[in-house]
């Protein structure tokens, strides 16, 4: 059984090689210094044959007092339809209610995946009014995209904006 486990600055250059074929496409493509600046947010899965190779990964992003993101979900080709990405998020899940968080965003093309573990579209706005205009401070275009601010549109075009309520 793999063990979901938190990242290391050594699995950074794994986590990049396994997001690589994902970004622009699934994943929002990000520069090399933003996974070693979020690592502390980063869940992995390492290959059990193959010593520092990063099969599955997935990050959770605080956003507000009680609201995170998913981030970054991935899973090797090779290694899907074993379960590994719905631990993952499990385990992401279970680091919210941690936190004591209460509601969990996702951006995702992956809808029956996120239906299956409890997300239900987003219709309308997310956010009370008050904590929305604090929302817009944030310069985090994963904030911007919770939002649905006009200026994410293009690069969300297919994307389904998701929540669980914990």
């Amino acid at each position: 059984m793999n063990e979901v486990r938190w990242a290391r600055g050594s699995d950074v250059r794994s986590i990049r090689e396994l997001v690589r074929p994902l970004a622009g496409n699934t994943l929002t493509p990000k520069d090399p210094v933003a996974y070693y600046e979020a690592l502390q947010q980063f869940r992995v899965v390492q290959d059990p044959e193959v010593p520092g190779r990063i099969i599955a990964c997935g990050a959770l992003h605080v956003m507000w007092e009680d609201l995170a993101e998913v981030r970054t979900l991935a899973v090797h080709p090779a290694f899907t339809r074993h379960g590994l990405g719905g631990r993952l998020l499990e385990t992401l899940l279970a680091d919210a209610r941690e936190l004591g968080l209460t509601r969990i965003f996702c951006l995702t093309f992956e809808m029956g995946f996120f239906t299956e573990h409890g997300f239900s579209p987003i219709v309308g706005q997310a956010a009370e009014p008050d904590v929305y205009a604090e929302l817009l401070r944030s310069y985090d275009e994963g904030v911007a995209e919770f939002l649905d601010l006009e200026r994410v549109k293009p690069n969300t075009l297919g994307n389904t904006r998701m929540l669980r309520v914990l």
